[in-house]
């Protein structure tokens, strides 16, 4: 069989890839917002709820693919990297769905997630020699600089539900954000990267998400082969903050689809820090991530 099946299991997404090995295509695709960091700021477990989501979630996505959930390739990254009940979680899981989800550390989510851009780049004849890669999660955030063959990476504590779930207003978020910038201004400075010469790559929800509504696309009619290569200034993600200040629960539910409404302004503030960061006019979006990563990393292992 050259098919493989890939389950990335995020701190709020739990994304299902269907993939021919041969041929580098998708075969068959599902995402669902299953809210695993929900509420570990103050908890520091996985909660029960959250528990029963993922499973509902697995058994739904491989009734829907025809997958034997045992035989798929299984990932799960930053919320369960700093829950205290993982291995009781990842244990019911398995027992639950027959699913084994490997903890993979914020290096190899980089890797694989950086696997899966250079081979969307070359897919969108995009020059990917040089570029500098922003994943925003939910639990944790990525900047990864590749350069060649070679790349550097680092994994920040802090995501779109982590940081929405431990602040109540824009003062405390901002500052930080600020924090946190200053973090990212260290990393590249320490190893010397001249960011002027980088072109700026984004991946995750919510560059995907600002990239849709640029598009006039919403979250029931969402095109990824449209959103490949859009190019995002800062000006968009300030449009797209306004909209969703002035926008009632259910408009914003519509375009970002449930389960991501409460998220959505923390991550387009990320996102505009990043901007800031890196001093970039324009970043190219790109839907390919981690769960396309560990898909062609399988294929090519085997």
């Amino acid at each position: 069989m050259n098919e493989i099946v890939a389950i990335d299991l995020g701190s709020n997404s739990f994304r299902v890839l269907v993939y021919d090995c041969l041929n580098h295509q998708v075969l068959g695709e599902h995402n669902e917002v299953v809210g695993m960091a929900d509420g570990l700021n103050k908890t520091k477990c996985i909660s029960f709820e959250a528990q029963e989501r993922v499973i509902n979630a697995i058994k739904n996505s491989s009734e829907k693919l025809k997958y034997d959930p045992s035989k798929a390739v299984c990932v799960t990254t930053a919320a369960m990297r700093l829950a205290e009940n993982s291995s009781q979680v990842l244990s019911y899981f398995k027992e639950q769905t027959g699913a084994k989800f490997n903890i993979i550390d914020g290096k190899e989510e980089a890797r694989l997630t950086l696997l899966a851009v250079k081979y969307a780049l070359k897919r969108e004849k995009i020059n990917d020699s040089k570029f500098i890669l922003l994943d925003i999660g939910g639990g944790s955030t990525e900047i990864i600089v590749s350069d060649g063959d070679d790349f550097i990476c680092e994994s920040f504590n802090f995501g779109i539900v982590t940081l929405t779930q431990k602040h109540n207003n824009y003062e405390e978020l901002n500052l930080e954000l600020q924090g946190y910038k200053t973090k990212m201004e260290y990393f590249l400075t320490e190893n010397g990267v001249k960011t002027e010469e980088f072109t700026f790559v984004a991946t995750a929800g919510t560059p995907t998400t600002i990239a849709a509504i640029k598009l006039g696309q919403d979250f029931f009619h969402y095109d990824k082969d449209e959103v490949n290569g859009t190019k995002i200034s800062i000006k968009d993600l300030d449009e797209c903050l306004e909209l969703f200040r002035n926008s009632s629960t259910s408009t914003i539910t519509k375009l970002v689809g449930k389960g991501r409404v409460e998220f959505i302004e923390v991550g387009t503030f990320i996102y505009k820090s990043v901007f800031e960061v890196l001093n970039k006019k324009e970043s190219i979006v790109l839907d390919d991530g981690l769960r396309e990563g560990v898909a062609i990393n399988s294929c090519l292992l085997r």
